[in-house]
């Protein structure tokens, strides 16, 4: 791969009261500029990942980029969406831009999603799914992992445990993690047991269980390998997999997450590497289940033999392979537009020994991505390592 990251930007995630799209927009892409010491007037190309559907008044947001500097105007600006995948489609979409000629394209991932009502989140969300057998589901898009959660029991065993463990590492890593909206070690016990604070929302999922609703954005400056190597620090985008399986989940086996192990076999195969050589893995754990799944369809372990990772401890900041040492989504939030771009930024600054006090993972050398749009629909893997 011919791109490398050069400069990023990240805005605490959570209930951001005071700001606005425009506003989480602007500060990231002025922030990340200066970061990697780029004038704007010298940005070829921007790529704005924005999911939406509902949750901004204001759509057809790409050209609030240029609200960040007056020298950004009339340089080509487009928005990108592919669900909760969204950050890492405009990744990707930057790659592709570098490869096509564009020397720095800046990327931006946007979301504000707490300004909106409950009921409407959950129908907003929704439509990640498949509404014509998806779109009366109780409790939204909770509701349909929960029915993945219960089919997954069903088949192989009560898992509550090993989905307790998952929500408690990542809730434990996401104390360090300075851009986290939740960072507080709630421990196993809690997460396992159901309770008033921790009641079940859909199927055998309880509210550990589930990613937070969340404000936030973050942006990379990407360039080609030539101009990254003027730059005070650069981190190379290896290999980038993106691999789109059937929206409604009747026509494939929901408990594989095909679409999840193909990209990952992709991106390691065109690498050159194999997933025993990674330093640690950012994985779109929207729900506990799913990180438990992600872990069969990467080829950590066989199939229904997720929870080994985790109550072996492989999956820990100490393990074989740590898995979200940002905390993941489960603690960090889901700002859904910005999640994709969020999780390259956080394994830039590791792979450069740059990730805050008790995040970083020692001697990181390369990384691996996994963003998920809808329920394994769209899978976008991402491989990191240090230009240098």
């Amino acid at each position: 791969m011919t791109a490398s990251i050069v400069g990023w930007a990240h805005t605490p995630f959570g209930k951001l009261e005071n700001e606005t799209v425009e506003s989480l927009i602007v500060r990231v892409a002025t922030d990340a500029l200066a970061d990697a010491g780029i004038a704007a007037a010298d940005v070829d190309e921007i790529i704005l990942g924005h999911f939406n559907a509902g949750f901004s008044p204001q759509d057809f947001t790409a050209a609030l980029v240029l609200q960040a500097d007056p020298a950004l105007r009339f340089k080509p600006a487009t928005r990108v969406e592919n669900a909760c995948a969204t950050g890492s489609a405009a990744v990707h979409q930057a790659v592709k831009s570098v490869a096509a000629g564009a020397k720095i394209v800046l990327v931006v991932g946007v979301e504000q999603m707490t300004k909106t009502p409950g009921p409407e989140i959950g129908k907003n969300l929704l439509r990640a799914s498949y509404l014509i057998e998806d779109g009366d589901t109780p409790a939204g898009f909770a509701g349909v992992f929960g029915n993945i959660a219960q089919k997954y029991f069903q088949k192989y065993g009560d898992q509550s445990d090993a989905l307790a463990l998952i929500a408690a590492k990542n809730h434990a890593n996401g104390v360090s993690n300075p851009y986290a909206q939740m960072r507080k070690d709630i421990g196993f016990e809690f997460c396992r047991a159901e309770g008033d604070k921790n009641p079940f929302v859909a199927g055998p999922l309880k509210r550990t269980d589930c990613s937070l609703v969340s404000d936030g954005a973050a942006a990379l400056v990407i360039t080609d390998a030539d101009t990254a190597k003027t730059m005070a620090k650069a981190v190379t985008i290896k290999a980038t997999a993106h691999a789109q399986d059937f929206l409604p989940m009747s026509k494939r086996d929901i408990l594989q997450f095909e679409g999840c192990s193909v990209a990952w076999q992709r991106a390691l195969q065109s690498a050159g590497v194999t997933l025993s050589d990674l330093s640690f893995v950012e994985t779109h754990d929207c729900f506990t289940i799913a990180e438990l799944i992600e872990y069969e369809a990467m080829g950590l372990v066989p199939a229904g033999q997720g929870a080994r990772a985790i109550k072996e401890g492989w999956t820990r900041k100490d393990g074989k392979l740590p898995i979200n040492p940002s905390g993941g989504l489960k603690a960090k939030g889901h700002p859904i537009g910005a999640t994709g771009v969020s999780m390259h930024v956080l394994s830039a600054m590791q792979l450069l020994g740059q990730a805050p006090e008790g995040m970083q993972i020692k001697d990181a050398k390369l990384a691996g991505i996994f963003n998920m749009g809808g329920a394994a629909v769209a899978n976008y893997v991402s491989l990191l390592e240090p230009a240098r």
